[in-house]
């Protein structure tokens, strides 16, 4: 985890013709920072015949506008391995005492860098010593890949209301990521589901493809419809239908806002009763609906008589002596 490395025969005259390499490696999560406390290496152009060599060429005592000498600046690796390499020619013309450099194990705070330009985690990142964590704000959980914040609560969502909103998980804010959400509105018999989208829509799309990374899906029990993304608001809904199931899919990628439907219903219309002859419907409207009621009643001297035919009956007004 630390460590100290010298020129040969320090703090003496280092000998000429002599080649060393110091490989130094510490455990993953760290970096290496050295630094030196003494130099006096030869000076020459570029450093072409004595040098030390740590991430830079370096050789005098200081600085020059084409040679660089250490001076009091500190070193990093770029991970957890470094190569210190120390080289002398067949002469010198002067005595030069060489160096003396310390190195240690620096924690690398992961939660710091950026991996395609994103952080590391998605919701929160916590740095130890050798390592980082992720975890995930209330009602999301943590993928399997670590890094990742999927919805919790984002599946087998069920409306049995009459109307009702549903939205995409944390709407208006970005949706989650790698999630499958899934809803289902079922209401009575008799009764169709309208679906109208709301506010804005904002799902992660493709100009080439229809919805290759988020989509939304509807589907009833006789139809589909989408898959729905972009940016455009997708239009009304009349579904036809009592059972609605919504689908949505998230990727890994992405910082969209998601969508919000807000769902209504009518009743379905019922066959239009007809009176028989000498009889007479009450009320009479244009349009019967469920749970609407008629009453049915026949002319003086005429009994109302149930007659059953095959998988059905009629109502027929009969005479009082039938």
């Amino acid at each position: 985890m630390y460590g100290r490395i010298t020129s040969p025969d320090f703090p003496n005259v280092y000998p000429n013709s002599k080649e060393r390499t110091w490989n130094i490696s510490v455990p993953k999560g760290y970096t290496i920072r050295i630094y030196f406390t003494h130099f006096n290496m030869e000076l020459s152009y570029l450093c072409e015949y004595d040098y030390v060599k740590v991430l830079a060429t370096l050789c005098g005592r200081e600085s020059t506008d084409t040679e660089e000498a250490p001076g009091n600046r500190t070193y990093h690796s770029i991970d957890n391995t470094l190569t210190v390499t120390f080289r002398s020619d067949y002469s010198n013309e002067n005595l030069f005492t060489g160096f003396e450099a310390f190195y240690a194990a620096e924690d690398v705070d992961e939660c710091e860098l950026l991996i395609d330009d994103e952080p590391l985690c998605d919701h929160h990142c916590h740095n130890y010593l050798g390592g980082f964590y992720c975890s995930c704000r209330v009602g999301y959980i943590l993928h399997e890949n670590k890094r990742t914040c999927a919805g919790e609560s984002c599946q087998n969502n069920a409306f049995t209301k009459r109307s009702g909103v549903i939205t995409s998980p944390n709407y208006p804010k970005p949706y989650p990521k790698l999630s499958t959400c899934s809803y289902t509105i079922r209401v009575e018999d008799g009764f169709m589901i309208v679906l109208e989208f709301v506010e804005t829509f904002n799902v992660e799309s493709h100009v080439e493809t229809v919805c290759p990374y988020d989509a939304l899906k509807i589907k009833t029990p006789k139809k589909e419809y989408g898959p729905f993304c972009g940016q455009n608001v997708p239009p009304k809904i009349e579904t036809g239908s009592n059972i609605v199931d919504i689908t949505f899919t998230t990727d890994i990628s992405g910082d969209h806002t998601g969508w919000k439907i807000s769902y209504t219903t009518t009743a379905l219309p019922c066959p239009s009763p007809k009176a028989p002859p000498h009889g007479r419907i009450n009320p009479v409207q244009a349009k019967y609906i469920l749970k609407d009621y008629y009453t049915l009643s026949c002319d003086t001297g005429y009994v109302l008589h149930f007659i059953f035919i095959p998988i059905a009956f009629q109502l027929q007004c009969l005479l009082g002596n039938f």
